[in-house]
């Protein structure tokens, strides 16, 4: 078989001698030379995973720092009135989502009692005075857990009850209501001292039930007087202000009577309340602290504490407590480790004796331990101390682990042949390839302090609900007790410790692929 030269199938004027500047690898690259850390935020860039998490891990770290500034209550705020209140947000106070109310089912005596507060006060219990009656007789609607307080009775000095009857004429807002006598109130003990029966009742059974007129309404019981006894045209009562519409003087068998507004004592004087104004009034004319009407976001805990005030400030304590451990373990764990996996030999054999020892020791016990010492005081400085003790190892250990992977490169055997120091090699040539590691490590160290801070406060192992601290983890515990009457309680700091994890993880794998050194130019 006949061979064909291959320089006969290419036609002669495709050869052509080459040209001096057409030469490659004579001209200067295009291309601007990428830096390690350019790299690694180009790499991490392209992670859309981390970069949600990251975005949601911002916006935490503001809620953290912003919302404790802007909110009107503290972390020490309480109110046992106002305990387990729902959440409200004004933009839906119209609908039946998120505006403070509760879908409630009750007999006719206690939809009265409720639906009776907004007939006095106009103050609804039931929302917008709106129900529907089912078929077995039950009454359906939305209980305002705001006004369902009602009004309250209340021990006022006679200087107290003056400027609350200046508050009432200065702004047409009423505070007080008239009085129900002693002998009118109700006995029983499920409505006992109870102010919001200021209607007729008796006792049958042990139990109050109402009495209702001809037309099925109920009859007010107030407390009277006859204008005959007014003294200094204020009456017994020393009442001079706005009264109740339409009650102010009535006949009744020829002759004018006044409602009674209060009850003179020798302390001065007991009132009939509405809880929700006289709030308003305390908090702006007597404590003058900021806090307006009662408003509370995510609601509140049992002992009336504001979840969102609180969520927020313990998250702040959270993410402040997590960095500081955090960058302690680092630093520490980075030199510790350096130091071991760098000289090896009897060095790190000792020091790894040591950190075995360290970390043989349960934390419980050196948390107990701490606590037994230190006292209940400084329960913050004793989760810290507890937490950095041992810590730090598990930084140490990845440090030393790098140090090992990288020492006996090529690039450090020729850094230490130029005569590098011990100190050059470690910081400039072989720590810079262990910082991906460490990064991430130092990434997931957050979430897992915050974790094990709210783990021990969760538990009650470490009190943080004191003064202006608390945690995540109290407000979790505080609504174990009422997870199936009150969910909101626990939902909105176990929703935000979840989304917190899951973000940092992802966050934290972010910053494992881009600063990983083998991973340097790759388009990933």
């Amino acid at each position: 078989m006949e061979k064909t030269n291959v320089y006969d199938a290419i036609p002669l004027e495709k050869f052509v001698f080459a040209q001096t500047e057409d030469i490659s690898h004579d001209k200067k690259p295009e291309t601007k030379p990428v830096g390690y850390l350019e790299d690694a935020l180009r790499r991490f860039a392209k992670n859309k995973g981390a970069i949600v998490a990251a975005v949601i891990i911002f916006i935490m770290v503001l809620f953290a720092i912003i919302v404790p500034f802007f909110t009107q209550y503290t972390v020490a705020y309480f109110d046992a009135y106002y305990a387990y209140t729902r959440p409200k947000c004004s933009l839906f106070e119209n609908t039946s989502f998120w505006d403070g109310c509760k879908d409630q089912k009750t007999n006719l005596k206690t939809f009265t009692y409720y639906y009776a507060m907004g007939q006095e006060s106009g103050h609804n219990a039931v929302k917008n005075q709106e129900y529907t009656l089912t078929e077995d007789g039950e009454y359906h609607f939305r209980l305002d857990t705001y006004h369902m307080k009602g009004v309250v009775y209340k021990n006022l000095s006679l200087e107290e009850y003056q400027a609350l009857q200046e508050y009432q004429n200065r702004t047409g807002i009423q505070v007080i209501y008239p009085m129900v006598a002693k002998r009118d109130r109700p006995t029983a003990a499920d409505y006992e001292q109870d102010a919001n029966i200021y209607y007729k009742t008796e006792e049958k059974g042990g139990k109050t039930q109402i009495i209702y007129d001809d037309q099925g309404n109920i009859i007010p019981v107030y407390n009277s007087y006859p204008a005959s006894i007014m003294e200094n045209g204020m009456g017994l009562d020393q009442y001079n202000s706005i009264r109740v519409e339409g009650k102010d003087g009535f006949l009744e068998n020829g002759e004018t009577y006044y409602y009674s507004y209060a009850l003179v004592n020798p302390s001065g004087v007991q009132v009939r309340i509405n809880y929700y104004e006289y709030y308003t009034y305390y908090h702006s004319e007597v404590l003058k602290d900021g806090i307006g009407n009662p408003s509370f976001l995510f609601g509140t805990t049992g002992s009336g504490k504001d979840i969102l005030t609180c969520l927020s400030s313990g998250a702040r304590f959270s993410f402040i407590f997590a960095i500081v451990v955090a960058v302690s373990n680092l630093l520490v764990g980075a030199i510790y480790g350096a130091i071991a996996g760098y000289y090896g030999g009897r060095i790190d054999l000792v020091m790894e004796r040591i950190t075995d020892i360290l970390g043989a020791i349960p934390s419980m016990v050196v948390i107990t331990l701490l606590k037994l010492h230190m006292g209940s005081s400084s329960q913050a400085l004793v989760l810290f101390i507890s937490f950095f003790l041992t810590g730090w190892i598990g930084m140490g250990g990845r440090t030393r682990t790098q140090f090992y992977r990288f020492k006996n490169q090529e690039y450090v055997l020729s850094a230490r042949t130029l005569g590098a120091s011990d100190r050059r090699l470690m910081f400039k040539h072989i720590f810079p390839n262990a910082i991906g590691t460490l990064v991430t490590a130092f990434a997931l160290i957050i979430p897992s302090m915050i974790y094990a801070e709210t783990s021990l406060t969760y538990l009650g192992i470490v009190n943080l609900a004191t003064g202006n601290i608390t945690s995540v983890g109290t407000l979790i515990a505080a609504g174990q007790a009422s997870l199936a009457t009150e969910p909101f309680v626990a939902m909105f700091p176990s929703i935000f410790l979840a989304l917190l994890l899951l973000s940092f993880n992802l966050f934290g794998n972010g910053l494992r692929d881009a600063f990983n050194p083998s991973l340097r130019g790759t388009e990933g």
